[in-house]
């Protein structure tokens, strides 16, 4: 089912699996079209099998990440070791890197070991700038309406930036480790004008639990207390969606 809200084109698809297939199509028709594309990527668990799909259309010879320019991802938490079974950097390679015949040099992903995190986050939009901006970026949403680590506040965050997750994000994360406090309390995030920078958005979505948020994001008012419904500014959006989450939609 695909409807039209706007700027944003919401597709609702019956089941988890045949959502992570569209999506990854849809992934492969921007590198088939433009194989020296800049891909934007994300974390989480809505992602994994939209990756999963994307490796396997690349050992089958479908696709071929070889030609492209670059990729950098969302965020990553506040201070962590990329060998941390828990970090974004250690996800990526687990998920989707080390199963795709992608060039690791032109991987970007924010440094949560960084000395100096602000000089990170500066030196991250400065990689962003060089590559010439992001071509496709991958969006989840957090229950609390955060995309990439922008969470609700009094007003937009523009550019990466260091931010204080919120007790409702760290709970929400909790599953992931031990316990809530071995949660990072902070992390390296792109800012709302750097992701409204891409030229294209696919957000994806899954489960019942998501499905208030997200028809907030898309049918309800632009507040940055919902960071997600800023994205009804941008002029190309796609959201892919199970029909759990989209069922208010």
């Amino acid at each position: 089912m695909k409807k039209t809200y706007g700027n944003i084109t919401v597709c609702i698809y019956e089941t988890y699996d045949e959502m992570s297939e569209h999506a990854a199509a849809f992934f492969a028709d921007e590198i088939k079209r433009a194989p020296g594309s800049v891909l934007g990527f994300a974390t989480g668990s809505t992602p994994v099998g939209m990756y999963r799909a994307l490796a396997g259309m690349n050992k089958q010879g479908e696709i071929d990440f070889s030609r492209v320019r670059a990729t950098f991802n969302l965020d990553e938490y506040y201070p962590i070791n990329k060998t941390d079974a828990q970090s974004y950097y250690y996800f990526m390679a687990d998920n989707l890197f080390d199963h795709i015949n992608i060039d690791r040099s032109v991987i970007h992903i924010p440094n949560g070991q960084a000395a100096d995190p602000a000089a990170e986050a500066k030196s991250y939009e400065q990689q962003i700038a060089a590559a010439g901006g992001i071509d496709l970026q991958l969006l989840g949403i957090g229950a609390n309406g955060h995309i990439g680590f922008n969470e609700p506040g009094e007003c937009f965050i523009s550019d990466t930036h260091v931010v204080t997750l919120t007790p409702s994000t760290i709970d929400a994360n909790s599953r992931f480790f031990d316990s809530p406090e071995a949660v990072p309390k902070q992390a390296l995030t792109m800012g709302i004008k750097t992701i409204m920078s891409a030229k294209k958005i696919l957000l994806v979505c899954a489960s019942e639990s998501k499905a208030g948020i997200l028809r907030d994001a898309v049918t309800g008012d632009i507040t940055p207390k919902l960071p997600a419904s800023i994205l009804k500014l941008h002029a190309d959006v796609t959201v892919m969606t199970d029909a759990a989450a989209g069922k208010y939609l």
